[in-house]
């Protein structure tokens, strides 16, 4: 009788990078947004997207029951009107994404979590909870700050939970799992004393890649695909450790436990 056949799991990333109109999470807006997914083997991109988000409002999170309580004319007033996100001028010039171009060609943020939430199911290439998309980016945490609101907002949070890889943390939250191109380009360079900032644009000027329209969130994307493929390589096909000792103790023992 012949041994069942085993198919090889395909593992897959999201590369994301997030515009945003400032720099806190719970205050500040999303501008734009921009992924690519990836297979880890090959690299091969089988999926794009890019969107501008149209102005929104702060909002209750999804699954929030309030306690219902008595509201004066001047707070129901309020609550109709919608207090606005923070939009910063100094990120909106930092980014080139104006209120105009928000207005004009921006999605609901509604429907970009949707969106979000089916692309990471087009990506996802072979069953089972371990091969679930991670994300992909650089200082990639401040990313994830912004799709926690986007999801809470979009009130999706649990479909997100459903279709992305990550760990439920000691307060039962949701963390996606990551994977970080700083800490990629640290791996490359800790070893070079010249190397004091692993800013997205200076991992790319040492690795060769050229960065067009820096804090377009989909230029950004790119380049950050194109580090991790860059560093990948490099971990992967790296035939001169020779150099380098690895530590070696005597055995004191003859049996290990697993």
């Amino acid at each position: 009788m012949s041994a069942p056949k085993i198919e090889p799991r395909i593992y897959t990333g999201i590369v994301l990078d997030f515009e945003t109109s400032g720099l806190d999470c719970t205050k500040n807006a999303c501008t734009q947004i921009a992924m690519q997914g990836v297979r880890l083997d090959t690299w091969e991109v089988i999926d794009r997207y890019v969107k501008y988000f149209a102005p929104y409002n702060k909002q209750e999170f999804g699954t929030t029951v309030k306690r219902k309580v008595l509201k004066n004319k001047h707070k129901l007033e309020e609550e109709a009107s919608g207090i606005s996100m923070v939009y910063e001028e100094a990120a909106l010039t930092y980014s080139a994404i104006t209120m105009d171009m928000l207005r004009s060609q921006g999605v609901d943020l509604k429907g970009i979590a949707s969106d979000v939430i089916e692309f990471g199911r087009r990506c996802t290439l072979s069953k089972g909870k371990q091969t679930k998309p991670i994300l992909i980016g650089q200082n990639i945490t401040f990313d994830i700050g912004f799709i926690q609101q986007l999801m809470n907002y979009a009130g999706l949070t649990k479909e997100f939970e459903k279709v992305f890889a990550g760990t439920i943390d000691f307060y039962g939250n949701f963390q996606p799992k990551y994977l970080d191109t700083i800490d990629l380009g640290r791996l490359t360079f800790a070893s070079d004393p010249t190397m004091i900032s692993y800013k997205l644009e200076l991992i790319a000027e040492r690795l060769g890649i050229e960065l067009d329209d820096a804090h377009d969130a989909d230029a950004d994307v790119t380049a950050t695909l194109n580090i991790a493929v860059v560093c990948s390589n490099r971990l992967r096909n790296n035939t001169s450790c020779s150099d380098t000792v690895l530590q070696k103790k005597e055995k004191t023992r003859v049996h290990f436990k697993i």
